[in-house]
């Protein structure tokens, strides 16, 4: 039989503490299983600005996917236009798109006409509840990069994602696109919260 051992952090607790921790491992994972690229999370450039510098000594490539415009605001983008420029100008790939797990489905729910979950809020929330919520972030996040055409589909990515800001989830994700969700696979989890 063969297999690969390798190691996974559990934090004591969800959020942002955790993040100069999940940024050491995902670099450390990104190595180790021969990955190029981390796919990251990042709702105001903060947590970007913070994996910029370990990703850049590594010489690995980051994709930062960001919350749309109007996601907590009408007409509002909460990434800061100051953070894209710099990573831009690193050479880092700033990705803004919908929330595939969500989207319009959210509207359909939240409708009083309508109202009801839907199967992709129900996936969403199975990933959060389940395993942990920064898993559901870094899995939402590879299919929207892939869906740019911000990473190809055919190698391994390393995924970080957090609960409420920061980073505290690192994973390994063979990508798919949307229209293929079931295709995508979360090979590895190299840190989470062990308690959610």
């Amino acid at each position: 039989m063969s297999y690969t051992t390798r190691s996974t952090i559990y934090f004591d607790s969800p959020g942002p503490a955790n993040t100069a921790d999940a940024a050491a491992c995902a670099v450390a994972r990104a190595e180790e299983a021969g990955c190029s690229t981390i796919v990251l999370a990042s709702t105001t450039g903060s947590t970007a600005l913070a994996f910029l510098p370990l990703v850049q000594k590594a010489g690995l490539r980051l994709v930062v996917v960001t919350h749309v415009y109007g996601f907590r605001a009408p007409g509002v983008w909460e990434f800061s236009a100051e953070a894209a420029a710099t990573l831009k100008a690193a050479g880092a790939t700033v990705v803004t798109g919908t929330h595939v797990l969500s989207g319009v489905e959210r509207a359909f729910a939240r409708s009083a006409k309508v109202g009801g979950g839907s199967r992709t809020e129900a996936v969403a929330e199975a990933l959060r509840r389940t395993v942990a919520v920064g898993l559901k972030v870094g899995v939402e996040c590879v299919l929207i990069a892939a869906d740019q055409g911000a990473i190809s589909i055919e190698d391994e990515v390393v995924a970080v994602g957090g609960t409420g800001s920061g980073a505290d989830t690192v994973c390994v994700i063979k990508p798919s696109y949307t229209a293929s969700f079931f295709d995508l696979q979360v090979r590895e989890i190299a840190a989470m919260p062990r308690v959610r």
